[in-house]
C-alpha cells in the first residue's frame, strides 16, 4: 500500500498506485490520480481532476491542479495530465485547463521544472524540456520537445517556443521561438542556431550544417520584428533545396505559421473567445 506521513491528508476518492510515497503535511484531493513510484517530498497540494503518471518527485510547496487563474473561468470540468519521470521542484505551480482551450493542461514525461515556475491554465509543455527557475507561462502557451528555458523568462499568452530551441534568461517572450534557435534579450530575438543542445541530441553534421544556412537566410542582422519580410523570401529557397528534411520542413512550418499568424503567436489564431468580450 502507499507510504502517506500521517500528517498528510489524502481524500478518500484519490487513487495511488501502491508504491507512492506521500510525504509530511501533504493534501491530494478528490479525483486525483498518481501512478507507481511517484513520491511527494512534503508540503505539496494536488487538487483533481488530476492525473499524475509514474516515477515523480514533487518536491516541498507546490501546488498542482488548482483553479485556472482567468476571469472566464466559471468552475467548469477541465484537467491537469503529468506523465512519467518528472521533476517538479520547490513551488511550483501547474493550473488546471478552460474551456477556451481543449480544458486541459499537460505535462509530458522526464522534464526538469525549477523552483517557483508557473505554468497556467492550458499550457502544454512537451518533453525531456528543462524550465529553470521563475519562468512564468501565461495561459495557452506551449513548449515543445526539448526545449531549454533559461531563468525569470516570461511567456505572452499563446506563445509557442519550438523544440530544441534555447530561451536566454530574463527574455521577454511576445512572439514564438522557432525550432533549434537560440533567442534572448528584450526585445527577443534569434541570435543563431541552438548547436550544443542539437549536437547533445544526435543531430548530425549536415543537418546542423543546413539550419546554420536556414539561420543566415531568415534570422541574420534581422530583429524578430523586421525577419518577417525576410522569412518569407527564404522560405520557398529552403523549400526547394531541402524539402526531403524533415528539421528543415519543420522550421519552415513554425515561421511560416508564426510570420503569418496574429502579432507572430500562431496559437492565437486558434483561440476560441472573443478579446473585446466584456468579463462578467
Amino acid at each position: 500500500m502507499p507510504d502517506i506521513h500521517p500528517s498528510s491528508v489524502i481524500d478518500p476518492g484519490a487513487e495511488l498506485a501502491q508504491d507512492v510515497c506521500v510525504g509530511p503535511l501533504c493534501h491530494v484531493g478528490p479525483h486525483v490520480t498518481i501512478g507507481a513510484g511517484t513520491r511527494l517530498v512534503s508540503h505539496v497540494a494536488i487538487l483533481g481532476p488530476t492525473e499524475i503518471g509514474a516515477h515523480n518527485r514533487v518536491w516541498p510547496q507546490a501546488v498542482l491542479g488548482g483553479e485556472p487563474q482567468d476571469r472566464k473561468y466559471t468552475g467548469e470540468n477541465s484537467r491537469l495530465v503529468i506523465g512519467d519521470h518528472n521533476d517538479i521542484r520547490e513551488g511550483v505551480t501547474i493550473h488546471r485547463g478552460t474551456d477556451n482551450d481543449e480544458g486541459l493542461t499537460r505535462v509530458g514525461s522526464h522534464n526538469l521544472i525549477m523552483g517557483c515556475v508557473h505554468v497556467a491554465h492550458d499550457c502544454i509543455i512537451g518533453d525531456h524540456v528543462v524550465i529553470a527557475n521563475s519562468v512564468g507561462m501565461a495561459g495557452h502557451a506551449r513548449i515543445e520537445n526539448c526545449a531549454v528555458i533559461a531563468g525569470m523568462v516570461g511567456m505572452h499568452h499563446f506563445v509557442t517556443i519550438g523544440c530544441h530551441a534555447y530561451v536566454g534568461g530574463m527574455t521577454r517572450l511576445v512572439q514564438d521561438v522557432p525550432p533549434y534557435m537560440i533567442v534572448e534579450g528584450n526585445p527577443a530575438k534569434v541570435r543563431g542556431i541552438n548547436s550544443i543542445g542539437l549536437g547533445r541530441h544526435g543531430f548530425d553534421d549536415q543537418t546542423i550544417g543546413r539550419l546554420k544556412e536556414a539561420y543566415k537566410k531568415i534570422f541574420r542582422n534581422s530583429t524578430q520584428d523586421q525577419a518577417v519580410g525576410k522569412a518569407h523570401d527564404g522560405l520557398a529557397q529552403l523549400e526547394k533545396d531541402y524539402g526531403d528534411d524533415p528539421t528543415i520542413s519543420n522550421l519552415v512550418a513554425a515561421v511560416r505559421n508564426s510570420t503569418t499568424s496574429v502579432h507572430g503567436r500562431y496559437r492565437e489564431s486558434l483561440r476560441r473567445d472573443d478579446r473585446r468580450k466584456p468579463l462578467k
